[in-house]
């Protein structure tokens, strides 16, 4: 589902527009003052990274020493999973559920507002 950015040419800010298909001939009008008068941008686009994707990146937090190495909250998955496997101690099903999400990209309700 395409988001598509246009930039006004009289209040000069960008808009979004949403659509569920690629179309090309959208025609939103300016979500800021209402003008018609838009030309389309070029966008980014987004990549969903692997957990393999984030440890060759950042590296794997499990032998971390300094806490400014953890750059990415799936690192603090394996961390936490290491430690709780040397303790020999069973992972509570709230934080699987938290390292889980977190390595599909999403941060954990707890955390994500900090």
């Amino acid at each position: 589902m395409p988001i598509y950015e246009f930039k006004c040419g009289e209040c000069r800010k960008v808009t979004n527009f949403f659509t569920r298909k690629v179309d090309l001939e959208v025609t939103p009008s300016c979500e800021n003052c209402g003008s018609d008068d838009l030309t389309r941008l070029i966008s980014n686009f987004g990549r969903a990274y692997t957990r393999a994707d984030i440890m060759d990146m950042y590296g794997d937090a499990t032998d971390a020493k300094d806490p400014d190495s953890i750059r990415d909250p799936r690192q603090i998955g394996s961390w936490v999973e290491k430690r709780f496997d040397e303790y020999g101690v069973d992972l509570p099903d709230s934080a699987r559920e938290m390292i889980d999400a977190a390595r599909d990209g999403e941060m954990p309700g707890p955390v994500k507002d900090l």
